[in-house]
């Protein structure tokens, strides 16, 4: 290529990368400000959520014509290549993730002010680790650090510990008070969406190892249950 086409080509890896931390920072904060409406029970916020998750949405768009862009036109090669196919799959990921912080928001006026369910009070520091995990699987995309994404996959299950404590504190406290069967089964929701934003997390993580890599990560134990949208 010549080096037009080359700086060319540079400037739309770079581009690509900044869409896909654009993204993921708006996911991060969609999580984040998701979780406060929950424990605040502020409707305008998860309200703010709910509506700035089309964002999300058109950065993902702008992903894959990008990335559609740079293989039909550059024909990348090696690292090149995997890079612009991992960013592709990211973004679809990342979305998902916005859905996910959104579904939280939307039960957010389902959830009494008053709520006395200790759950409501753990699923903060849940989300934080999830958030986290995210945060820190895009720095390793960027970095290009298969190591910092092995570190990611390994906090998955902390979050699952989490999901399957909250799940049997919830299930105890609906057979014991079955007036708040509804608002607990809610919480359970919000618990499942945190812990498939983990997996997700877990997912990018693969994804970064392999664009540096070359090679796939061992499999890991992977959750059957379906999404809930």
């Amino acid at each position: 290529m010549t080096e037009h086409t080359l700086r060319a080509f540079d400037d739309e890896i770079v581009e690509l990368r900044g869409l896909i931390s654009e993204m993921g920072g708006r996911a991060e904060a969609a999580i984040d400000n998701a979780m406060t409406a929950l424990t605040r029970h502020d409707l305008d916020l998860a309200g703010n959520v709910v509506a700035d998750d089309k964002k999300i949405d058109e950065l993902e768009i702008a992903v894959e014509r990008l990335a559609v862009q740079i293989l039909t036109l550059r024909a990348p090669m090696a690292d090149d290549m995997r890079e612009t196919v991992a960013a592709l799959k990211i973004a679809g990921v990342i979305e998902r993730i916005g859905d996910y912080a959104k579904n939280i928001a939307k039960r957010v006026s389902q959830i009494s002010r008053k709520s006395k369910i200790e759950a409501l009070s753990v699923l903060p520091a849940m989300a934080r680790l999830a958030s986290d995990m995210l945060h820190d699987v895009l720095n390793a995309f960027a970095a290009r650090d298969p190591e910092a994404a092995v570190e990611v996959c390994q906090r998955d299950k902390a979050v699952d510990d989490f999901y399957n404590s909250i799940f049997r504190t919830l299930l105890t406290f609906m057979m014991e008070n079955p007036q708040t069967i509804g608002e607990a089964a809610h919480l359970l929701f919000i618990a499942k969406n945190l812990e498939r934003i983990g997996d997700h997390a877990t997912n990018v993580a693969e994804m970064v190892y392999f664009s540096a890599t070359g090679q796939y990560l061992p499999d890991r134990e992977r959750g059957t249950a379906s999404d809930e949208a």
